[in-house]
Formats: structure tokens, C-alpha cells, sequence
């Protein structure tokens, strides 16, 4: 069993958890209205537990359309929003279910982020590349740099301390469009300014799943950076990895 395939089925694997739990809750709900309850409580209950049963059923049938997704690694157009709704409505209590685990809640989003970068490929997205954006995180730069390239990456001096040059010879070899960003207010802006149709962003664990989640149904493949001196400061990138994802994507034709 390969490291990336293990790693899709914790997060898949907790989601069924999660499912499994939201199950009970819901069957916990329904018994209380039946036995334990006044008549205008049952009611009240019975209404509620009839809205849950609908929620659990077509969480249900996300949660079952992503196993077939990945399982045939073949993408089911029916399934798309299905699943994006399972996993919006379960991410929370997967990270609860995970934490009860035992599980590190970083490890949970780089199995999540690596499911969704499955999804993104099997949809075989080709774009122009000014429909291409890559965005890259601000503690990519060199953090004793004094010019400002969250505005505009062209302020760039190219020392070599830091490896945002690299991206500026991204965006000039592919025409790409490239932008460095402190967050996600940073980041929708630059997606509304660009209007892209696919997304390949770099961020940690923590940013890249809420972009992945905040973003639907603008495809965006994460790739995570490295973190030598810690969060927030003087990261890295593999670039091979960058530019493997641009390549995958842009129609260069």
C-alpha cells in the first residue's frame, strides 16, 4: 500500500466515522421522540429528527459517491456537489472524531488535501494559461526583505534569499498569473481580480484546507510547503512540485 493511498483513506475513513456517529446522534434523537417525550415534544422532535434523517441522507450519499470516486479513480459528475456538501457538513466533526483518535489534527487536513488533489486530477482540467493562478503564501519571502511583494510580486529584487524569484520566472515562462498572499481576504481578492479556473495554491495545512473548502467550486489543487524555521517564517517549497502542477493543468497549445 503506497503512503498516498494511506494517506486518502484516514481522512475518507474518519469521515465514515463521523457519519457513523451523526448516525446514532440522529437515532438517539428519533428514540427520544417516540418514548421519552411529551406529545407536543415528540412533535417538535419528530419535526427536527425528519429534517436530520433528509441532512444524513444525502451526506450519506456524498460520503458513498467519494468512496466509488476514488475507488474506480473515475470522476461521477452526479456525485460532485453531493460530495462537497458531505464534507463541508462532516470536516468539523471529523477533526472532533480524529482528536478522540489520538490523531494530529495536520495530519488529518494533509490526508483531506491530498483526497482533494485526487478529485481535482481525475477532472482532467485544462485551461489557457491566463486562466491558470498559482498562489503562493508571503512567508515564502525572505524575512528580512523590505520590499513589499504582497501587492505586487514584480517588487521582487531577485536576491536569491528566498525562492519568490522563483515564481516570477513561473509566471514568466508559463504567462501564468502569480500572487503572493497573507490570507484568505488576500487570497479572494486575487481570485475575484483574476478570475481564474483553476487554482494551484502553497500554504500550510490550516489555510490550504479552509481555501479548499471556501472556494468550491473553483478547483484548487494545495500543494504544502516546508517549514524549516517553523510557521509563518522563511518557508519553502518543492518548486518541481509547482511547476509538475502547472504543466498538469495548462493547455499549452
Amino acid at each position: 500500500m503506497s503512503s498516498e493511498i494511506a494517506g486518502k483513506r484516514l481522512f475518507v475513513g474518519l469521515l465514515a466515522g463521523s457519519l457513523a456517529v451523526l448516525i446514532v446522534f440522529i437515532a438517539a434523537i428519533w428514540y427520544l421522540s417516540e418514548h421519552r417525550m411529551y406529545t407536543y415534544q415528540r412533535t417538535i422532535l419528530g419535526l427536527g429528527g425528519m429534517l436530520a434523517l433528509a441532512i444524513l441522507l444525502l451526506t450519506a450519499l456524498g460520503v458513498g459517491g467519494l468512496v466509488l470516486i476514488l475507488w474506480k479513480r473515475k470522476t461521477f459528475p452526479f456525485f460532485h456537489s453531493i460530495t462537497n456538501i458531505a464534507i463541508n457538513l462532516l470536516f468539523p466533526l471529523t477533526l472532533q472524531v480524529g482528536k478522540l483518535l489520538g490523531i494530529k489534527e495536520d495530519k488529518i487536513k494533509d490526508s483531506f488535501i491530498e483526497v482533494n488533489n485526487q478529485l481535482v486530477i481525475m477532472k482532467k482540467i485544462r485551461v489557457r494559461p491566463g486562466e491558470l493562478l498559482v498562489l503562493a503564501p508571503h512567508c515564502l519571502q525572505y524575512n528580512g526583505c523590505p520590499y513589499k511583494i504582497t501587492k505586487d510580486i514584480h517588487n521582487c529584487k531577485q536576491c536569491g534569499q528566498c525562492q519568490v524569484a522563483d515564481f516570477l520566472k513561473l509566471k514568466e515562462e508559463f504567462a501564468v498569473n502569480v500572487a503572493v498572499v497573507t490570507g484568505g481576504t488576500l487570497a479572494r481578492k486575487y481570485v475575484k481580480e483574476f478570475g481564474p479556473k483553476t487554482v494551484i495554491a502553497i500554504a500550510c495545512e490550516r489555510d490550504l484546507t479552509s481555501g479548499i473548502l471556501d472556494s468550491y467550486p473553483l478547483p484548487v489543487y494545495g500543494i504544502l510547503n516546508d517549514r524549516p524555521n517553523g510557521p509563518c517564517q522563511d518557508t519553502r517549497v518543492e518548486l518541481e512540485n509547482v511547476r509538475s502542477a502547472v504543466l498538469r493543468f495548462i493547455d499549452r497549445r
